[in-house]
């Protein structure tokens, strides 16, 4: 029933989203994605995923703030969220606080990088939860 899960994966790294796609596009998820954090919620609201792969670091919007507006709303309160970052390895590089994940209500969290299994195994847990698959 996988064929029938839509994956939004928002990230501003296109090589990720590229790589990110073919791994799931190869257990038949259909994949939508986004470049920002703006773009990612207009996307959610377009698309309506089953499940949403979104990155901390980013312009515009970082993922903390996207989720946290996501879980705020509860027309998408029920979507699966899995954080994808590198943050703890840029911990440095960024403003954002990292006390701003701890309030979280993603259903993952996941250090780039991840092993195309290992995504794959998250992303079919979560939306078995959810009833698909």
């Amino acid at each position: 029933m996988s064929e029938h899960a839509k994956i939004l994966i928002v990230d501003d790294d296109p090589v990720l989203v590229k790589a990110t796609t073919a791994v799931l596009e190869s257990a038949s998820y259909r994949v939508v994605a986004a470049y920002d954090g703006e773009e990612g919620l207009a996307k959610v609201a377009s698309e309506m995923p089953d499940l949403i792969i979104l990155d901390v670091i980013m312009p515009n919007k970082d993922g903390f703030v996207v989720c946290e507006e996501l879980k705020g709303d509860p027309k998408y309160v029920d979507i699966p969220v899995i954080m994808l970052t590198s943050f703890a390895e840029k911990r440095g590089e960024t403003s954002i606080p990292v006390s701003a994940g701890l309030t979280l209500e993603a259903e993952d969290y996941i250090d780039k990088p991840v092993k195309p299994d290992e995504l794959l195994f998250r992303v079919a847990r979560l939306l078995k939860k959810k009833g698909i698959g």
